[in-house]
């Protein structure tokens, strides 16, 4: 059985366009010169950053010796401003990795993101510097990810061969088109939720990450 996930005490943050809400949680094993920023599913179809995928996404860091940090997007609970189609929501985690490496410590970054989440890491990954990422169910059909530069950094992607949401189809023939490629982790009885198998999803994510 997963850990039950402990909601870590939010904070308000100085934001491109209003304040966003964080929470910072503590690594479970020795711990590493990084931080682990997580970014949750689409803004207008529920997601925050206490999704359950976006929580195993960062217990998997945890476990890693990673400090994370979860947010949510502008418009989201007590994130301030309103959806932005992934332009303003880019410039939302952009601002927390300029928060964490001015105001807590410089270190390296390590991003993962869900759904929606995962096309704004990927952005990112293409902008800034950052050590690792992991893409979870990647929209690929619904955002410009064809347009995307390459991602240079090791990174791993997972999709569900089930889901429902994201043609999985889609994803992986975008991921093998990819120059470099990503590790590709599938899951053929997963959902877009991984609904019963987010144990094994932790499990696999920290099993790649530790290949790379």
């Amino acid at each position: 059985m997963i850990t039950t996930f402990t909601k870590e005490a939010s904070q308000l943050i100085n934001g491109p366009v209003g304040q966003l809400e964080i929470a910072i949680g503590e690594p479970t094993s020795q711990e590493r010169n990084a931080w682990g920023i997580v970014c949750h599913p689409h803004p207008l179809h529920g997601g925050t950053m206490h999704n359950k995928v976006v929580t195993t996404l960062a217990k998997a860091f945890q476990g890693m010796g990673v400090t994370t940090v979860r947010f949510n997007f502008r418009g989201v609970m007590r994130s301030e401003g309103r959806f932005d189609n992934g332009n303003g929501e880019l410039d939302d985690l952009l601002a927390v990795m300029d928060w964490v490496q001015q105001e807590k410590a410089r270190r390296e970054i390590w991003l993962a993101g869900f759904s929606f989440g995962s096309y704004i890491a990927a952005r990112a990954a293409t902008e800034v510097p950052i050590s690792k990422l992991v893409t979870v169910a990647p929209p690929v059909q619904y955002f410009p990810m064809q347009a995307l530069p390459p991602i240079t950094c090791p990174w791993v992607l997972v999709q569900g061969e089930l889901d429902d949401v994201v043609p999985a189809e889609k994803v992986f023939a975008w991921a093998e088109a990819r120059d470099p490629k990503p590790v590709i982790l599938r899951f053929p009885q997963a959902g877009h939720f991984f609904h019963g198998q987010l144990t094994e999803l932790r499990t696999q994510i920290e099993a790649a990450l530790q290949g790379l």
